[in-house]
C-alpha cells in the first residue's frame, strides 16, 4: 500500500523543514506500506521548493495563490490509496501514520479520519484558548451543522475514492474559503467521517499572532457555508442521510440534488454501506 502525505506550502521553508523531518521519522508502519510526501509550492519566493526537494519529497508547483487550489493540486497528484494532509507548520508524532493506516485497515466503511492539534509557540494561555475556542468551537458547531465531524485540514486522512468522487465539486478556485470545511460540506451521505481525539499533530499558534490574522480566518467561514446554501443546509443534509438510511440506496438524493451513488471502497468499486450521523 502507498500512502501519500500532501503539504501545501507558501513561503514556509523553515517550518516545512521541521514538518518533513518529523515525517522522515515515522515508525511502526505495517509491512508493505510505503509513503510518498507531496509538497505543493504555492508561489513561494523563499526556499520552500528546495527544502522539499532536499527532503526527497515530490514537488508540485501551483503558482496561483490559495490554499484550496494548492491542496487540491496535491490531492490530484497523490498516488496513494490513502491521502493524508497536514500543513507546513504541522509536526507529526512518530506513530501518526501508523495509527491512521491501522484505523483504515480495521474499518472498510471509513472514508475520512480526522484529528486535532496541539498548539506550539505563543503562551500557554493562547494554547488553551486556541484549543478550547478555535478548534473546539469549530468542532462542536460544525458537527451539528454537518451531521458528522468536520475535517481538520491540518490533520486528516481520506481514501483515494473520496477525492476521486469529490475533486470536481470542491471550490478549489476560491481563495477566501476554508478548504477543509468546503471538503466537509461535499461529503456524501454514504461517506463516513470519524473524529479521533487521539490522532494529534502539533500546529503553530501563528493564527493568534495578530487580531487581523485571526479575524481573516474567521471571516472565511461564512463564504464557505454560503457556497453550499441552501442545498447543503443542515436540514437538507439530514434529509439526504435519512433517505439513504431508509433503504433508498442508489436512488437516494444527495444534498445537492444529485442522485447518490453507492459508497465506494478504496479501489473505487461500489459497495453497500451507510453514513455516520
Amino acid at each position: 500500500m502507498l500512502v501519500s502525505v500532501v503539504i501545501p506550502a507558501r513561503n514556509d521553508a523553515p517550518m516545512l523543514a521541521v514538518a518533513l523531518e518529523a515525517l522522515a521519522h515515522q515508525t511502526g508502519l505495517p509491512a508493505g506500506v510505503q509513503v510518498e510526501v507531496v509538497v505543493v509550492d504555492n508561489g513561494s519566493s523563499d526556499g520552500t521548493a528546495q527544502v522539499a526537494l532536499d527532503a526527497g519529497a515530490r514537488l508540485v508547483v501551483e503558482p496561483v495563490p490559495g490554499i484550496p487550489r494548492a491542496a487540491a493540486a496535491g490531492y490530484d497528484a497523490a498516488r496513494g490509496e490513502l491521502i493524508a494532509r497536514i500543513d507546513a507548520d504541522s509536526i507529526c508524532p512518530p506513530d501518526w501514520l501508523a495509527r491512521a493506516v491501522t484505523v483504515f485497515a480495521h474499518d472498510d466503511e471509513l472514508s475520512v479520519l480526522t484529528g486535532t492539534g496541539e498548539f506550539y509557540g505563543a503562551s500557554r494561555l493562547v494554547h488553551r484558548l486556541g484549543k478550547a475556542w478555535y478548534l473546539g468551537g469549530m468542532y462542536w458547531s460544525m458537527t451539528g451543522y454537518l451531521g458528522h465531524p468536520p475535517i481538520f485540514g491540518s490533520n486528516f486522512v481520506m481514501r483515494r475514492a473520496v477525492w476521486t468522487e469529490l475533486r470536481t465539486e470542491v471550490h478549489r478556485s476560491q481563495r477566501t474559503i476554508h478548504d477543509d470545511l468546503d471538503l466537509s460540506l461535499h461529503i456524501k451521505p454514504w461517506m463516513t467521517v470519524r473524529y479521533d481525539p487521539g490522532f494529534v499533530v502539533q500546529i503553530s499558534a501563528r493564527p493568534f499572532e495578530s487580531f487581523s490574522g485571526l479575524r481573516r480566518r474567521i471571516s472565511w467561514v461564512l463564504p464557505t457555508l454560503r457556497n453550499h446554501w441552501p442545498e447543503d443546509s443542515p436540514w437538507a443534509r439530514r434529509a439526504a442521510r435519512r433517505r439513504w438510511r431508509q433503504g433508498e440506496g442508489a436512488n437516494a438524493a444527495s444534498p445537492d440534488g444529485n442522485i447518490a451513488r453507492r459508497p465506494t471502497s478504496a479501489d473505487g468499486q461500489e459497495r453497500d454501506g451507510s453514513a455516520d450521523a
